[in-house]
């Protein structure tokens, strides 16, 4: 193999790399989103500056994507936080747990995703739109919404699913030196939302030593949001902030 040939792939391992090349883009996706607010010094601590926490708000959300190109059918779960960047609202994103490993391995090593291995689950129960996440054998959260109660407008939903994300980048060397720790800003550049829904919502986390969701605790929900999107994918991740530039 000559080195233009090994530059070439996507990831390791050569023969048989973690993820294709891409682009990704998911059809057919199902997500609840449920708003909740949280405990203003627990978000301070947590969210790395420049970042400001305006108010105390956190998103969960548990989303499956059965449809992706080169990924095929996963889903996802996690926490974000309501921020502020230069007068742009977005949202940082703290944690992910996913049920595919190529998913995790390219979110994590291209764009800083947050992303650990864990079993999320969304499905309807009766009446019920119920969302889960268990890592490994214990349940850790499980959120649960009206199903379709009310119809929400889907130019707002839509600019919702927009919203940027912001996450740290961190890289080491061979030898565990830290050679690059960045914030980037995340956007969404293709969404067509097909179906958005509010409904009473309510949002239980369990503490857990190494999937410390329920330490960002649920005082008040605020939103709750199901929405059915298509042909999302993300742009490319723009460098927001430098951490090893003076």
């Amino acid at each position: 193999m000559t080195p233009d040939e090994l530059m070439s792939r996507s990831a390791t391992p050569l023969s048989s790399p973690a993820w294709p090349p891409g682009p990704f883009v998911s059809y057919g996706v199902d997500s609840l989103d449920i708003v909740y607010r949280s405990d203003p010094e627990a978000l301070r601590r947590l969210v790395p500056e420049p970042l400001a926490v305006a108010e105390p708000l956190v998103r969960f959300s548990v989303t499956r994507m059965p449809d992706t190109t080169g990924l095929g059918d996963h889903a996802a779960a996690g926490q974000a936080v309501a921020v502020e960047l230069g007068g742009e609202r977005g949202y940082y994103l703290e944690s992910m747990y996913l049920d595919s490993f190529p998913a995790l391995a390219l979110g994590r090593e291209t764009a800083g995703f947050p992303k650990k291995p864990g079993c999320p689950r969304l499905y309807h129960d009766s009446d019920t739109l119920v969302g889960t996440l268990d890592y490994g054998s214990l349940r850790i959260a499980v959120a649960t919404m009206g199903y379709k109660h009310a119809p929400l407008d889907l130019d707002a939903a839509e600019a919702e699913v927009r919203t940027p994300t912001f996450m740290v980048k961190m890289d080491r060397g061979h030898d565990g030196t830290l050679t690059g720790c960045r914030l980037v800003r995340l956007p969404v550049q293709d969404v067509t939302v097909t179906g958005a829904w509010s409904g009473p919502a309510r949002l239980q986390l369990s503490a857990h030593a190494m999937a410390p969701i329920a330490d960002l605790p649920v005082r008040e929900v605020v939103a709750a949001r199901h929405l059915a999107f298509t042909g999302m994918r993300y742009g490319k991740a723009e460098v927001a902030h430098d951490y090893l530039t003076p």
